[in-house]
């Protein structure tokens, strides 16, 4: 929480660098949420052991390409886990 003085005395720019920094931290921890949950769901897929790891090579190169990709495609093509 910011002290009142400080918003008080603060010139526009800097609450508008603060506001931006929020807004690129919730980004940069979403990304970093897709990115790991990504690394796990690519480690156990039943997709084969030469498979996980062009997924997560490319996930570790491209974080966000290779996130989106692996769960909107190559997820959906791994075989269903029936138990």
């Amino acid at each position: 929480m910011i002290p009142e003085n400080l918003l008080a005395n603060s010139s526009p720019e800097l609450l508008f660098g603060l506001g931006f920094a929020g807004v690129y931290l919730t980004i940069a921890l979403a990304v970093v949420v897709l990115v790991v949950a990504a690394v796990f769901s690519v480690l156990f897929s039943r997709i084969g052991f030469g498979m996980k790891v062009v997924w997560l090579i490319f996930v570790i190169i491209a974080p966000v390409i290779g996130a989106l990709l692996w769960f909107f495609i190559g997820r959906n093509h791994t075989p269903v886990r029936y138990w």
